[in-house]
């Protein structure tokens, strides 16, 4: 195996340069250094370099406009090489307008030693893998562990792929989709085949936290800190601790908890609410949303530089209508699952159904499609499903003959058909009832009371 290329560390701060060789040296890394602009030019121009750190600000100038434009004729010498930048936490404004000058990320000082390792294994990891040219279902599922992940569109292949290159660094992640396009899962895929398998998946809703709440959910709080504090609480970062953190509908985010947010992603520190100590947490991030963060930006509704900090690796799950060919095989599973769920014998569905079923367009994606797959199963109790039996007013789009109700039914009612409809297929005998729904007889005739239905025909 070839030696590495060394990393090139660019500053002129000597002290910062001297205590960046030796973070590397202790990790087993090769380094050189440029104090300034022309040297690091002249040294990338005649050997090999694997990576760059490089400083936004010389002692010249301090504006950043001599660290764009280093970092701009770098990239025209080695377009592909990862060039990490470091700036003040004041300047982040500036390491953003060097990501979109096609740097990999930024570290701000003072940086944190086993934040800035864990980057730049991430950014040579990433730097040496490439996309394989053919993509099979049957290879990905040899060599990841992918769950419940069903399909074998390309689309979701490639998807699938990036998420095999990706699992294996610590590289945060944003992953952007349609409702009910699978987001959690990808991010169950990605955390499941990574080296933090073993330790926890902390999932947030961002969008379901307040505001006012917002440091006590993520950081914490100690005993006092406010009236309903009774107790230390750990908050989700601490939880997440050694393992990865999933910030789920990142785009409903308000304003004010972006910058908490952003600083906690960069410095990897926080304080619980009413404590003076500062904690340190290792997380993987992984992110997702249903929002265009771009027009976000430019409206002014999401920062530019949370944005760059939670998508070194973009991915965008395709919507449904994207990839029919998938649906039946979605839907198939699915139905695996709700035979088993409810203790029925195997369902199917015609095959001029299954046909109607993948021309709709599924706005609601794959979770409107399990919801309707389910509600036909429990409203017909049949176990051959045709297209009479989808009674979803949402898939009524031409005015078909299908039955509709209109309405939105709930879980009860929901059980309370399926039980309606057990009874009647099997003439009202109870054991057989309860063991086609999985319930002892007790647990039936409670439900049966509860219900108002007979036990006799």
């Amino acid at each position: 195996m070839s030696k590495q290329a060394p990393i090139l560390l660019i500053d002129d701060d000597e002290s910062v340069t001297v205590s960046l060789s030796l973070l590397l040296k202790q990790a087993g890394l090769a380094s050189t250094v440029a104090s300034s602009p022309a040297q690091a030019l002249d040294i990338v121009g005649r050997q090999p370099i694997s990576l760059v750190l490089q400083d936004m600000n010389f002692s010249r100038q301090t504006s950043g406009e001599e660290g764009l434009q280093l970092l701009a004729d770098i990239r025209k010498l080695e377009p592909a090489m990862p060039v990490i930048l470091m700036t003040a936490w004041g300047s982040i404004e500036l390491a953003v307008q060097g990501m979109k000058l096609g740097a990999s990320d930024f570290i701000t000082k003072p940086w944190n030693n086993q934040h800035v390792l864990q980057l730049i294994n991430t950014s040579l990891r990433l730097a040496q893998t490439t996309e394989p040219e053919a993509i099979s279902r049957q290879a990905l599922d040899e060599e990841h562990q992918l769950g419940e992940i069903v399909g074998e569109h390309p689309a979701l292949l490639r998807v699938l792929a990036t998420v095999g290159r990706v699992a294996a660094t610590d590289a945060p992640v944003l992953i952007l989709g349609e409702s009910g396009t699978g987001k959690e899962l990808i991010a169950d895929a990605i955390h499941r085949n990574s080296p933090r398998h073993e330790q926890p998946l902390v999932k947030v809703n961002l969008g379901g936290i307040p505001a006012s709440l917002f440091e006590s959910e993520m950081f914490g709080h100690v005993k006092g800190a406010f009236t309903d504090a009774s107790t230390n609480r750990a908050g989700r970062f601490q939880l997440a601790n050694t393992g990865t953190i999933f910030l789920d509908e990142a785009g409903d985010l308000d304003r004010t908890s972006q910058v908490k947010l952003l600083r906690v992603l960069e410095d990897r520190t926080f304080q619980p609410v009413g404590s003076s100590h500062t904690q340190h947490t290792d997380v993987r991030v992984i992110s997702a949303t249903n929002r265009d963060l771009n027009q976000m930006i430019d409206e002014g509704d999401f920062r530019e530089d949370l944005m760059y900090r939670l998508n070194l690796i973009t991915i965008r799950l395709p919507p449904l209508r994207e990839r029919r060919s998938d649906i039946r095989l979605i839907g198939m599973a699915h139905l695996e699952r709700v035979a088993d769920s409810y203790g029925v014998g195997p369902i199917s569905v015609d095959e001029a159904t299954w046909q109607w079923l993948e021309t709709l367009d599924w706005p609601g994606n794959i979770r409107q499609l399990r919801q309707t797959l389910e509600r036909a199963v429990l409203m017909s109790g049949k176990q051959q499903l045709s297209r009479i039996d989808f009674v979803d007013p949402a898939l009524a789009d031409d005015g078909s003959e299908q039955t509709t109700s209109g309405e939105t039914m709930t879980i009860d009612e929901m059980e309370r058909l399926m039980i309606a409809n057990s009874l009647k297929q099997h003439d009202h005998n109870i054991s057989k009832v309860a063991n086609a729904l999985g319930l002892s007889r007790a647990a039936l005739y409670r439900r049966l009371e509860k219900y108002g239905l007979s036990t006799s025909q």
